[in-house]
């Protein structure tokens, strides 16, 4: 493996590499901590090994012990979003090739960012708190003191103590439960991860849950409000899996169950292993549902089998799972919806670009990350201009299954380790060495290191964009007279997957005037659409319009779910219409409480408050 420096981690990662974590937690929720401790196997890389260095992030450190034996530590200097290097020094001295088991004890603070607790009000069932994770890219160091880098895996082992009505899950698999024999009103959940993980991937989830059987191999997970519309939702899962097996190669997880969270889980999904989270606005009716849960197993292998070393090249775990999503898109539903998918891709690469500004260097596909967040680094860039990246290639190699067989080898070759993006590189032109004078004429440079859009837009088949494109077209040349000839039956022929691309394309535009934005809601009655993705779109819209009535509906659901893709725009939209500006600011201050600490550092950024 290249030595790499990861600019996101102050672990000596060079020097050793933890194999193994054993975790026990306490979980306090009337002290919103954990409390507990964690011992690293540690493998020494280097001879007269005496130190380590881990990552950590307003952590309480007790006591450090090396093999037993106590050892000294000391917390460096806090960084603004790193944390602080825990500096620990051993009693002994290792050589390399050598194993130590580092023991932690320790205790979480309240403010830790991969933590959101939940009072009972903000829960479905309104009796019980809940408490759930979410570590990528850099907050598993405010959970547990690590290496915190993907180009770190480690298995892991978890006992975790909760108040015996609730129940843990893990992104592992269930190893048995048994009551705490300290504390008679609690339950100890046991966990087991078998397959070497980046510490991005550790989640946990505490609450009032309830499961039903999907498949073979799933369960889903929720409040008892949610669970059986969720198990019905969710029904395609197995078939999806199966579909991903015959494109990716075999399913190593053991268990693939899905968890619906409350409304302030700040993504559409999180892949963690063997418990995917989503969002509940996929529950509404809405079919990007399919395109999400396709997204999240596609990283069983492209993320989490193979990982991205840093999160410079973020774009490998995120561009080739996008692109297994879509060929799971393919094989379910036809080419005409992966090329479809392709140009909404395009659109939303488009808008991010916008957002950053076209020279900004977080637009390029292997972005600098010294001294940047990586929260505030995240856009769909990776997603979407690694998609055309690797799209553009299979136009250029010998269409969708010459790739996917690239893919699959890339898998396998790099499976259960990290990768940079110059061994992805370098692999392609050894996968394809009879192509080379091809893959030579691709300008590398600009597509990998260079800001803005890619070099080469990707030319899809538009069948399914053609009717959204005639129907924004209309509405855009329309004068007033005009506007008597729109008719329910325009949207009546659009499917969802349609519906959101014609409300998408009218986002790209100049704001319409509020006559026609008045019109449409007469004709289309869009206000009543439960489809976030659509919902989402039509509600910017009309607060471009200055359309009075939309703001509360806009702020309204800015904040009754905290997803990020949601709630950052809309707050962003009625921001910049100056007449609203101190309503959105007061209505951000209302619900701050109540939304994932990221997802209210990234809003207050936009709302210019201080954080």
């Amino acid at each position: 493996m290249t030595p790499v420096s990861d600019p996101s981690s102050f672990s000596s990662f060079f020097k050793c590499a933890t194999k193994h974590l054993n975790i026990f937690y306490h979980v306090d929720f009337e002290s919103h901590a954990l409390r507990g401790k964690v011992a690293l196997t540690v493998e020494v890389l280097e001879d007269k090994f005496t130190s380590l260095t881990l990552d950590s992030k307003d952590l309480k450190i007790f006591k450090v012990s090396a093999n037993g034996q106590a050892a000294k530590f000391t917390l460096g200097a806090k960084h603004s979003f790193k944390g602080s290097p825990l500096e620990i020094t051993l009693p002994f001295e290792l050589s390399r090739g050598e194993h130590v088991i580092v023991e932690i004890e320790y205790e979480t603070s309240p403010n830790a960012t991969a933590l959101q607790w939940l009072t009972p009000e903000q829960t479905a069932g309104k009796k019980h708190p809940y408490l759930f994770s979410q570590c990528q890219a850099t907050h598993c160091r405010t959970m547990i003191p690590c290496q915190d880098t993907p180009s770190v895996k480690q298995t892991y082992y978890a006992q975790v103590s909760v108040p015996r009505e609730l129940v843990a899950l893990m992104s592992a698999l269930r190893d048995g439960q048994e009551a705490d024999p300290s504390d008679s009103s609690r339950v100890i959940y046991r966990f087991r991860q078998p397959v070497a993980m980046p510490s991005y991937l550790v989640a946990l989830v505490v609450g009032a849950l309830e499961s039903r059987e999907i498949g073979p191999r799933s369960r889903v997970w929720s409040e008892k409000e949610f669970v059986d519309e969720a198990a019905f939702e969710f029904a395609e899962t197995e078939t999806m899996l199966k579909t991903a097996e015959s494109l990716a190669g075999p399913y190593v997880w053991g268990h693939y169950d899905v968890l619906v969270l409350p409304p302030s889980f700040p993504y559409g999904g999180m892949e963690n292993p063997c418990l995917t989270f989503v969002t509940p606005t996929l529950l509404a009716g809405d079919r990007s549902l399919a395109g999400v849960i396709a997204h999240e197993i596609s990283h069983s292998w492209t993320g989490n089998l193979v990982t991205n070393r840093t999160w410079e090249h973020f774009w490998l775990n995120e561009g080739h799972t996008v692109y297994l999503e879509r060929m799971i898109a393919r094989c379910m539903e036809g080419e005409q919806l992966r090329q479809f998918k392709g140009i909404g891709g395009w659109k939303e690469l488009q808008e991010s670009v916008k957002q950053f500004g076209a020279n900004n260097v977080l637009t390029n596909l292997v972005p600098n990350l010294h001294e940047v967040d990586t929260d505030e680094a995240f856009s769909s860039v990776p997603y979407e201009k690694g998609f055309a990246l690797l799209y553009h290639l299979e136009e250029l190699l010998g269409g969708p299954e010459v790739f996917m067989g690239f893919v699959k080898s890339y898998i396998q070759l790099f499976a259960y380790g990290s990768v940079t993006t110059e061994e992805w590189k370098d692999y392609l032109f050894t996968y394809f060495k009879d192509k080379v004078d091809i893959l030579n004429k691709v300008d590398w440079n600009v597509w990998m290191h260079t800001p803005g859009m890619p070099p080469v837009k990707p030319q899809y088949d538009t069948t399914m964009a053609d009717a959204c494109t005639a129907l924004c077209q209309r509405w855009l040349k329309a004068k007033e007279g005009d506007l008597s000839s729109f008719t329910e039956a325009d949207v009546k022929q659009l499917n969802s997957h349609q519906l959101i691309e014609f409300v998408a394309l009218l986002l790209q535009e100049e704001a319409l005037p509020l006559s026609h934005v008045k019109k449409m809601q007469e004709v289309y009655n869009l206000n009543s659409v439960k489809n976030a993705e659509v919902r989402f779109r039509w509600l910017r819209i009309c607060v471009r319009a200055h359309w009075k009535e939309a703001v509360p509906l806009a702020l309204k659901m800015a904040t009754e779910q905290g997803r990020m893709k949601f709630t950052r725009p809309l707050f962003k939209e009625v921001f910049n219409v100056s007449d609203y500006s101190d309503e959105a600011v007061r209505t951000f201050k209302e619900h701050r409480k109540a939304l994932h600490p990221v997802t209210a550092m990234l809003v207050a950024k936009n709302l210019k408050i201080d954080v």
